[in-house]
């Protein structure tokens, strides 16, 4: 069983403007769950293209209910694969992106091009895909859903701002009279939110499940 996310949206910036900011995006004030990164393979195709493998550590906070499922180390931070390509003759720019540990758990897709209409805009869209295969009851299936998809939501929501920021620094553009404090303040309490929320629907799924065992198997 898999579940499928998709989003698209556009920044207005030009292609190039994006990609170099997607490099140099970290740190930003939004950023603060990313604690490394480094880049462990880089090379040039004979298509011009360049093909990037990052490895990124980020933290990892789970609910109760999620860390009797995954080892304890993972509560705390793991591990991301990053695979990219850019083409500069297409103007595409593609990320696949994974949890070293979960590989199977979740997939995440990032695809940077030019807006078809507006040239002078990227058009970004955000897949992910969430299958788990080692859980066989069904609603711890569910449960792992949900809470992925509400991650993945909450971070692609920050990572957003701070792409939004860097863009903002290397064109010189000057911030709203709002201070960056209370713009980061404003964005974590929303991810804070929407965790909840998935913490609370995890827990009333495992209410429902919890007078009988369920008989479904992924």
């Amino acid at each position: 069983m898999v579940k499928h996310f998709f989003s698209e949206t556009d920044i207005k910036s030009s292609w190039d403007q994006v990609v170099s900011a997607f490099w140099q995006r970290y740190p930003n004030p939004f950023s603060k769950h990313v604690l490394t990164e480094d880049v462990i393979h880089r090379e040039v195709t004979p298509e011009n293209k360049l093909i990037t493998r990052r490895l990124l550590t980020k933290t990892n906070r789970l609910p109760r209910w999620a860390e009797k499922i995954f080892p304890s180390n993972l509560s705390r931070s793991v591990f991301i694969i990053e695979d990219s390509i850019v083409d500069p003759k297409s103007k595409t720019f593609t990320t696949f992106t994974w949890n070293i540990n979960h590989r199977r758990l979740m997939v995440r897709k990032m695809f940077f091009g030019m807006n078809s209409e507006t040239h002078a805009w990227t058009r970004v869209q955000r897949e992910a895909w969430i299958s788990f295969c080692g859980i066989r009851d069904y609603f711890f299936f569910v449960m792992i859903q949900e809470f992925g998809l509400a991650r993945f939501k909450s971070n692609q929501a920050k990572a957003m701002k701070g792409l939004e920021y860097t863009l903002a620094n290397l064109q010189g553009i000057e911030g709203p009279s709002r201070t960056l404090k209370d713009t980061a303040k404003e964005a974590t309490e929303k991810a804070k939110e929407t965790a909840l929320a998935a913490t609370e629907k995890a827990k009333n799924l495992a209410t429902a499940a919890a007078p009988q065992k369920s008989s479904h198997f992924v």
